[in-house]
């Protein structure tokens, strides 16, 4: 079993059942399977044998780069997401470590994509995502081995470079089991799709759905600032995003009592979530259950849940509880020394099982640094969430990071890594702070730079060409100094109450 099985199974049941739906365009199982083989073929064909077993895909939310997705995968390979509005640099960078063999191209990247190969030294072998209708549908899918990668994923990294995640198949089939376990879905089920293929969230809305035979459901461009109007003019039945969408449809005043009525399921991940939105929220689905998932990218998408009642309390800071452990995953509460804590004492989240991935791509150190071996519990991730278990065999509460790491948008970001392109890029010490805050993170970034005669313009110009829209500072403030605690580090707590003051 791979990540491609249950697509497979269900192109076999429900050939004529719509498996994608993107803009309003929806295509069949059977042809979603036949572009996939279009692309798996001619990666065999063009293959050398040479390098990991890895294909870029480039492109953003299209059938051609949900074939290419498939197609990777049924050549036996794992994907390497790269999205095309990211600095050219970045995804160089990603192409380079990961080794990739291939890079398969949406037709509308194709330009793009000539940009970032010709600044390659070696440059992988392109191959189109394009519609062909007369591909040999009796194409044998290549089995991969359980440990091989299903995919590859880049997150932010506190050195100022890119963490390599590598899941294997026997992770996320771990993954779906757990979700199997804990939700009932079939072939009617229309499931959102809202995040880029970057993000591992993206993961669950594919490959949850094509393990039923239900329809992955992608907006338009337009549709993201009408993500209500999406809700309806989909049919959907599942919905899965980040709170802070959530957060901008009540904003917008869009959470009406009764406004989705033909919701049966609404799942939050990627940040913190509200117990207020979630009120709301069940208010505007009165039909669907809304849950709140948990799991860093290091442990498989998710790997604990917790269904939120609206007549149970909120948990701490009125955040929703994350709940239990799903599945195989097993998690435990440590002190600094590693030692397991009881019940009401806060500390660390560890997670283990087989969701965990092995470590950091190419990078031995920082894997020795977050996965660990706890005594009494056996391997583990380190998450860096400070969480709390209020009484014996209650859901698990979160508390805040223990770190400098924030999530804009959902999205992960050190600001470590963001501080080490601004000193690269500005030549002074410089200081990232997420501001300005919202209930599960931040909306953005405020970086301080120790150096007035710093040119904001062209700093942030420079920094936009090397991190991705959302790290970029949304304001460059030039100072002479930086304030030191006492123990003679910058002091970001200092900043962020000069930025509250104003």
């Amino acid at each position: 079993m791979t990540l491609v099985s249950g697509f497979l199974r269900s192109a076999e049941r429900f050939p004529a059942r719509p498996a994608l739906a993107v803009a309003g365009e929806e295509i069949t199982y059977r042809d979603l399977r036949v572009r996939a083989v279009a692309v798996a073929a001619a990666l065999v064909a063009s293959d050398s044998g040479d390098g990991p077993p890895l294909t870029a895909v480039f492109g953003s939310r299209s059938i051609g780069s949900f074939a290419a997705i498939l197609g990777a995968l049924l050549r036996g390979h794992g994907y390497v997401p790269l999205n095309p509005r990211y600095p050219a640099a970045r995804n160089r960078e990603i192409l380079e470590r990961a080794g990739c063999r291939a890079i398969v191209v949406d037709p509308s990247s194709g330009e793009a994509a000539q940009e970032l190969l010709s600044g390659l030294r070696e440059p992988p072998r392109m191959v189109l995502a394009e519609d062909d209708e007369q591909t040999d549908r009796t194409f044998d899918p290549v089995e991969a081995p359980p440990d091989d990668p299903a995919y590859l994923l880049f997150t932010s990294g506190s050195t100022g470079r890119p963490k390599g995640v590598l899941v294997t198949h026997a992770n996320v089939r771990a993954f779906l089991d757990a979700i199997g376990e804990r939700y009932s879905f079939d072939e009617h089920e229309r499931l959102s799709q809202l995040f880029d293929l970057t993000f591992d969230l993206s993961a669950f809305d594919m490959f949850v759905a094509w393990e039923s035979g239900a329809c992955v459901c992608c907006p338009a461009e337009t549709q993201l600032l009408r993500p209500a109007e999406f809700v309806r003019d989909a049919a959907l039945t599942v919905w899965f995003s980040v709170p802070s969408v959530g957060m901008f449809m009540q904003r917008f005043g869009a959470l009406a009592p009764g406004a989705f009525p033909d919701l049966r399921l609404s799942v939050f991940c990627g940040e913190a979530l509200p117990a207020e939105l979630a009120t709301r929220w069940a208010a505007a689905a009165p039909a669907s259950i809304v849950d709140n998932l948990y799991g860093p990218t290091e442990a498989t998408i998710a790997c604990t849940a917790h269904r939120w009642d609206s007549s149970s309390p909120a948990g701490a800071n009125g955040l929703v509880p994350i709940g239990r452990a799903m599945g195989a995953t097993m998690t435990t509460v440590v002190d600094e020394s590693l030692h397991a804590l009881e019940p009401g004492q806060p500390g660390q989240l560890v997670v283990g099982g087989p969701q965990v991935v092995a470590g950091y791509l190419d990078d031995e150190a920082a894997t020795a640094r977050a996965f660990v071996t706890v005594p009494g519990f056996g391997r583990g991730y380190l998450t860096g969430d400070r969480v709390v278990e209020p009484a014996p065999g209650a859901p698990l509460e979160y508390l805040g990071r223990m770190d400098n790491q924030i999530k804009v948008l959902g999205h992960r970001v050190e600001l470590e890594e963001v501080e080490a392109i601004l000193r690269e890029e500005g030549g002074a010490e410089a200081v990232a702070v997420g501001w300005p805050r919202t209930a599960s993170g931040a909306a953005g970034i405020v970086a301080f730079v120790a150096d007035r005669s710093v040119d904001p313009v062209a700093l942030r110009r420079a920094l936009g060409a090397r991190l991705p829209d959302y790290m970029v500072p949304r304001e460059l403030r030039l100072v002479t100094e930086l304030p030191l605690n006492a123990n003679g580090k910058r002091d970001r707590n200092a900043l962020m109450a000069l930025l509250e003051a104003e």
